[in-house]
């Protein structure tokens, strides 16, 4: 007498949802490596910082310096 078949019906295999998971995911992961590549071509701009602690600098840069009241336009004093 021959073995019943098992019923594959609902193995992991044919369920759409796991299949369209597994394409958004390798759609992601890609998409990660590709931003790693693009930003492994494109060097940042060396700045003029303080001495990094941790890599992030230890204190801000200087303010700029304020805009002086010569170098802003004139404005009326009569009123429309």
């Amino acid at each position: 007498m021959p073995r019943p078949r098992p019923d594959r019906r609902g193995a992991w295999y044919r369920q759409p949802v796991l299949w369209l998971g597994a394409a958004v995911f390798a759609a992601s992961m890609a998409g990660c490596l590709w931003i790693i590549v693009i930003g492994a071509r494109h060097d940042d701009v060396p700045v003029d910082a303080p001495h990094p602690v941790f890599g992030v600098p230890a204190r801000g840069h200087a303010a700029p310096p304020a805009a002086s009241a010569s170098a802003l336009p004139a404005s009326s004093s009569t009123a429309p």
